[in-house]
């Protein structure tokens, strides 16, 4: 088969190319992972920080600073002004919730780190693969490296 570029494109390095095209799916759903327990971690840390800074509820500045919004500000801005135990336990409970979204975020990054990083290795080894291949069809080792691995796996297809 051809590829776009006019070389010929032989049949084990389309095999490989395809693998490559997937492997490369698979990184940017891993990427969206990433970035989704990013995120959980950015906002759970926000509830924490918003609702135990000092500033948060004007103790610094002797009342004056704008209350908190978090949910453990508006808790604790209660507990200050009626204590007893349900603001307490209330208190706890939101503390709870928000220490298990950051144990949650957490392992979701870490084990899309550790895909990431398994997926890193697969794709270093096809692309020896590949590379071998189209060297071995005659291409340059340049050619091969810059070649458009989701073109080449289109190339089975014509």
């Amino acid at each position: 088969m051809m590829g776009s570029s006019g070389r010929a494109v032989p049949a084990l390095a389309r095999g490989v190319a395809c693998c490559l095209s997937v492997l490369f799916e698979r990184d940017v759903e891993i990427v969206e992972r990433l970035n989704d327990a990013q995120r959980r971690l950015y906002d759970a840390n926000e509830r924490l920080w918003s609702g135990l800074s000092p500033d948060a509820f004007g103790v610094i500045y002797g009342g004056s600073a704008p209350a908190g919004v978090s949910r453990i500000a508006a808790l604790m801005a209660d507990a200050c002004g009626a204590a007893g135990p349900d603001i307490n336990a209330a208190a706890v409970s939101v503390l709870q919730e928000t220490h298990c979204a950051i144990r949650s975020g957490f392992h979701a990054y870490q084990a899309a780190c550790e895909e990431r990083r398994q997926l890193a290795f697969e794709v270093g080894e096809l692309s020896r693969q590949l590379t071998d291949a189209l060297c071995a069809a005659g291409w340059s080792a340049d050619e091969a490296r810059s070649a458009d691995v989701h073109e080449l796996a289109r190339a089975g297809g014509r």
